[in-house]
């Protein structure tokens, strides 16, 4: 799907192709890009880190303890993954019947590694089809509106961030992002926790990244994000940049949206895949 700047799609010779996934995703993205002739550089714009709050710390450590007292755990992304398995979490008692929730299929493999560590089988993960149209909380409810109801429990393992975005979730559920799904459980009377696994903060660029910045505005670069928080600490670090006339490819509406109010005067929707990536690539860039 491509989603409209004031410039129609044309064929044009792309000499750079910014990654803005956090480490280490970008640099597996970067590989597979290059692997296809796209000239990828990973230049990750959202810095994952430890949660600095003690009590999200505690609340962690307690959740990595009893995972098993939740009926159904939502990781809403493969960092929420990583970071919540990282370390200490308990073996699976006999009496385990813990489902766990993916948002699209990047999660869902991580959740499968994760689980297979653990002895679990991977038949305990739900996620939306491998065709969905959007990876998101709105398609993988379906998949699980039925786990959920009154005397059920469902935690959402998820980020803090320090990016500036104003507060939008209910209170008492800790961490920051989308509330849409805390609010379907809390709907069909389920009770939900919220478990903060890492922060997300505004990176500290090197005098080459910064270089990169700088040369990645004109009609020969793409930016390709995954979030539409990567978008604030762009403006952060370049607040006057013009980006009228530079690309970006946007793997969710959402994420489009913000692109275009950010001044990209290009913007092409794609699902967050590598064979979509690519043809979203191809529809308006050609390989250098």
């Amino acid at each position: 799907m491509a989603g409209g700047g004031d410039r129609s799609a044309g064929a044009i010779r792309l000499e750079r192709l910014v990654v803005t996934r956090p480490a280490p995703e970008a640099a597996t993205w970067v590989s597979a890009l290059r692997e296809q002739g796209w000239p990828a550089h990973a230049l990750p714009l959202i810095q994952i880190t430890e949660p600095p709050s003690p009590d999200d710390l505690a609340t962690l450590h307690h959740w990595r303890t009893h995972w098993a007292q939740a009926d159904a755990i939502l990781f809403v992304s493969t960092a929420a993954v990583q970071h919540f398995f990282a370390r200490g979490v308990s073996a699976p008692p006999a009496s385990s019947r813990t489902r766990f929730w993916a948002p699209g299929p990047g999660t869902a493999r991580q959740l499968a590694q994760a689980l297979a560590a653990m002895g679990l089988p991977v038949g305990r993960i739900d996620a939306p089809d491998d065709d969905a149209g959007q990876f998101d909380s709105e398609h993988l409810w379906p998949r699980v509106r039925s786990q959920v109801g009154p005397g059920r429990t469902v935690l959402i393992v998820r980020g803090a961030s320090t990016l500036g975005l104003p507060p939008a979730d209910p209170p008492g559920v800790p961490g920051s992002g989308r509330s849409w799904l805390i609010e379907q459980c809390v709907a069909e009377g389920a009770q939900v926790q919220g478990c903060v696994a890492y922060a997300r903060q505004v990176p500290v660029l090197s005098a080459d990244e910064q270089a990169w910045v700088d040369s990645a505005t004109g009609e020969d670069s793409a930016w390709l994000f995954s979030s539409s928080e990567a978008l604030l600490p762009l403006h952060a670090l370049q607040p006057t940049r013009d980006w009228s006339h530079a690309g970006a490819l946007a793997t969710h509406p959402r994420i489009a949206t913000a692109a275009r109010q950010a001044g990209f005067g290009r913007v092409v929707q794609t699902r967050p895949t590598l064979p979509d990536v690519v043809r979203a690539l191809e529809s308006g860039w050609t390989r250098p």
